[in-house]
C-alpha cells in the first residue's frame, strides 16, 4: 500500500499534479448538483474558517480507509473553526447514484457538508486527478496544503491545527 501512495505521488510530481505540498492559491468555488447535510455552501462565506475540502467517492477503498481521520478531525476541530467539505465525485457508475451516496453518508454517520459533484465541476475547478484528496484552506480562502492518496494523517493534523492557530 505504501508503495502504491508512493507512486501516486511520483505519478503527480511527473505530470505537475498536485502531491502532499504546501502550495498558495485561492481556492475555487465550490460547484456541484446537490449538497448533502447542508444548504449549499460557498467559499466567501467560508472566510475566516480553516476548510477541509477532500475529494472522495464511496466506492473507492482509500477513500474508505482516510474517512475515520476526516471524521475524527471533524469532530475535534469544528468548535475551533475547522468547516470539512467532502466533495463526492464518483468513480463508478454506481456512485453517480444519489439514493446510494445517501446510503452511504447515512449508514456510516457522516454528518459534515457534502457536495455531490456527479459532473466533476468542483474536481475540474480544483485541478483535483485523485481518489482521495484533501485541500486544507486557510480563513483568507488560500489553499495552503493539499494531500494525495492515504496516509501521513499527522502532518494533516499539524497542518490544521497551525492553520486555525494562524489569524485571520
Amino acid at each position: 500500500m505504501r508503495a502504491f501512495a508512493v507512486a501516486l505521488v511520483m505519478l503527480a510530481l511527473a505530470s505537475g499534479g498536485p502531491a502532499a505540498a504546501d502550495e498558495v492559491r485561492l481556492a475555487p468555488e465550490l460547484r456541484g448538483e446537490r449538497w448533502l447535510n447542508s444548504a449549499p455552501l460557498r467559499m466567501q462565506a467560508l472566510r475566516g474558517k480553516v476548510v477541509l475540502v477532500e475529494f472522495w467517492t464511496f466506492a473507492c477503498w482509500n477513500c474508505q480507509n482516510v474517512e475515520p481521520y476526516v471524521k475524527a478531525w471533524h469532530a475535534k476541530y469544528a468548535t475551533q473553526g475547522l468547516s470539512v467539505i467532502g466533495v463526492h465525485t464518483p468513480e463508478l457508475a454506481r456512485a453517480r447514484v444519489l439514493a446510494n451516496v445517501r446510503a452511504y453518508v447515512k449508514e456510516r454517520e457522516i454528518g459534515y457538508p457534502i457536495l455531490i459533484d456527479n459532473g466533476f465541476a468542483t474536481w475540474r475547478a480544483y485541478g483535483n486527478r485523485y481518489w482521495p484528496a484533501l485541500y486544507l484552506i486557510d480563513k483568507r480562502g488560500r489553499i495552503r496544503h493539499v494531500a494525495i492518496a492515504e496516509g501521513r494523517y499527522a502532518e494533516a493534523e499539524r497542518k490544521i491545527r497551525a492553520l486555525l492557530a494562524e489569524a485571520p
